[in-house]
């Protein structure tokens, strides 16, 4: 599809997928900065709603990035256990919340440079950070679903997560760039979903070009 073409078509996803579920929020909960990127990290291979479940108890236990800073890695584990690969994701908290202290002098670095520097900090939690708690869109968080959705859609023919951020920058207006991801995130909990797709179900199902693919009575510009 030519480049001309994507953008139109992006653009029209995005007007459905606006029409359909008007304004998106980020789907973990927070206050602080520092508790969106500990949510974010720990959304990895984790849905929202159990990351939810257990930050509503975590956040309340450390108070501060102090309390993250000095906490006892066994216990830690054992508080954020059910989201999977804690051991891991205990490591990384605890060393972002350190290096933020010692480093950063407590506050979230505001820059996708310095955030790549913290311990589990890829492309697509810092871009959530940066355009979540400081309103900065540079770039796309490409989770599981914007890379199978984007990939269904043929906006992109990557898996690789920064060669789809980079197709889709191509691609997304940037004053849309902040709901585009919320959107198709939206669209793979609620209807596109991994192991059953709700065709039917889907506002995009009259365009979504692999739709289209099934279908010959349909047409596509």
């Amino acid at each position: 599809m030519k480049l001309e073409y994507k953008k139109k078509y992006v653009l029209n996803i995005i007007k459905i997928l606006e029409k359909e579920y008007g304004d998106v929020e980020i789907a973990l909960e927070f206050n602080k900065p520092y508790e969106l990127l500990f949510a974010t990290i720990l959304s990895a291979q984790c849905t929202d709603e159990r990351v939810n479940k257990v930050t509503s108890v975590l956040f309340k236990k450390y108070k501060t990035l102090k309390d993250y800073s000095d906490a006892e890695i066994s216990e830690f584990e054992n508080d954020i256990h059910s989201t999977g690969f804690f051991r891991n994701k205990a490591k990384n908290i605890i060393g972002s919340a350190k290096m933020i202290l010692e480093k950063h002098g407590g506050k979230v670095p505001q820059t996708m440079e310095e955030l790549l520097e913290l311990p589990g900090v890829a492309r697509k939690t810092a871009n959530i950070v940066l355009g979540g708690v400081f309103g900065k869109y540079e770039g796309m968080a490409v989770d599981t679903h914007v890379i199978r959705i984007s990939n269904l859609l043929k906006i992109t023919n990557h898996e690789d997560p920064v060669k789809i951020e980079r197709d889709l920058m191509e691609i997304v207006p940037k004053k849309n760039r902040k709901n585009f991801s919320l959107l198709i995130q939206t669209l793979g909990r609620r209807v596109c979903k991994a192991r059953r797709p709700e065709h039917s179900a889907c506002p995009l199902n009259k365009i979504c070009l692999s739709a289209i693919l099934f279908d010959t009575d349909k047409s596509f510009c």
